[in-house]
C-alpha cells in the first residue's frame, strides 16, 4: 500500500499500517501509545504466544511442574491449574518456551530439540501475520476501530523474501497496509544487546542461520560438544549476529514495499497527530 500523494493517506477514512524493524526500537511502545489514542492494536507477537504455540508453553509448564511430586499430584487431580500470563509488553512466557540451545546443566536445550520449537515458531508466525487483514475487518465490524496497526515481530523478516513482490506474506501486509520500518542506529543495535542479556526477547533464526552461527560459535570457543555450550553466551552472541544481519533485510523491505521512519524521530510522537504528521514525512520522503 504505498501512496499517490500525502494527501492520499491523511484523508483517509480508515488507517492500517504494519510496523517493523528490531525488537526493542519501539514498535511496542509506538503501538502502546496509538492504541491509548483509538487505534486497534495487532500484536503479532502476543498472537503467536496465545492462538498459536500457547498450548505449547503451558504444557512446557507443566512439564516442568510434573517434575516436583507435590505438583504432580495436584495436576494429576485437577487441583491446580497452570497458565501462561502472557502480556503485549511481557513475552516472557514465549521467550522461556523458545529457550537458548546449550549445556542442559545450565538450562540450555538440545539443539534438535531447540530448532524443533523454533520451527513451530516459524509456522506460528507465518499463520499471525497471514490473519491480519481477519483482525482489520474484524477490529471495525465489532469494536468500530477505524485504524489499525499491526506490531511485528524483529523476525518478520526471517519469514519473508524483501526482495519477491510475490512473497505471499509480504502481498498480504502490502494489500491491506502500509508497511513501515521503524529504523534503529547501529548505537540502538549495541544498547539493545546490552538490554537483551538482561531481558531476552523471543528469538527465531532462519534455520540454515542457526546451524552456520552455532558452528561459529562453537569454532570460536573452541567447543566440540553440543552440551558444552554455554547457552546464555550463545544467547547474547546470536542475538548480536542476527541483529545486525538482519539490518539490511529490513531496509530492503522498506526501499520495495514501504516507508521509513527513524526510530529517534519516535521521541517527537505524543498522539495519533504526531504519528501522522511522521507519516506524512515518510511519504514525502519516498516520493521524492
Amino acid at each position: 500500500m504505498l501512496f499517490s500523494s500525502v494527501d492520499e493517506y491523511v484523508q483517509s477514512p480508515r488507517h492500517a499500517v504494519t510496523v517493523f524493524g528490531m525488537s526493542g526500537v519501539g514498535k511496542t511502545w509506538l503501538s502502546d501509545l496509538l492504541r491509548d489514542e483509538g487505534w486497534f492494536h495487532y500484536s503479532v507477537d502476543y498472537r503467536i504466544g496465545t492462538r498459536h504455540m500457547g498450548e505449547y508453553i503451558v504444557d512446557n509448564f507443566k512439564l516442568e511442574a510434573m517434575k516436583v511430586p507435590f505438583l504432580a499430584e495436584l495436576l494429576r487431580s485437577d487441583s491446580i491449574s497452570i497458565a501462561s500470563n502472557m502480556t503485549f509488553d511481557n513475552l516472557d512466557p514465549l521467550s522461556t518456551y523458545l529457550g537458548k540451545p546449550g549445556n542442559p546443566e545450565k538450562g540450555g536445550l538440545p539443539l534438535a530439540e531447540y530448532q524443533r520449537r523454533q520451527e513451530q515458531h516459524r509456522v506460528a508466525e507465518l499463520y499471525a501475520l497471514s490473519e491480519m487483514p481477519y483482525f482489520i475487518e474484524r477490529a471495525k465490524a465489532l469494536y468500530d476501530y477505524d485504524d489499525f496497526i499491526a506490531d511485528t515481530g524483529g523476525s518478520l523478516i526471517e519469514v519473508v523474501d524483501p526482495f519477491d513482490q510475490n512473497d505471499p506474506i509480504i502481498a498480504t501486509l502490502a494489500e491491506h497496509s502500509c508497511l513501515v520500518y521503524l529504523r534503529g542506529t547501529e548505537a540502538d543495535a549495541e544498547r539493545l544487546v546490552r538490554r537483551f542479556k538482561t531481558n531476552p526477547k523471543p528469538m527465531y533464526y532462519r534455520p540454515e542461520l542457526l546451524v552456520e552461527k552455532w558452528q561459529e560459535y562453537k569454532t570460536m570457543n573452541g567447543v566440540s560438544d553440543d552440551n558444552a555450550v554455554d547457552p546464555a553466551g550463545f544467547g547474547a552472541w546470536g542475538y548480536e549476529a542476527i541483529l545486525f544481519d538482519r539490518l539490511p533485510r529490513y531496509q530492503a523491505l522498506a526501499d520495495n514495499f514501504g516507508y521509513v521512519i527513524e526510530g529517534r524521530d519516535l521521541e517527537r510522537v505524543r498522539n495519533a497527530a504526531d504519528f501522522t504528521q511522521l507519516m506524512a514525512e515518510a511519504i514525502e520522503a519516498r516520493m521524492r
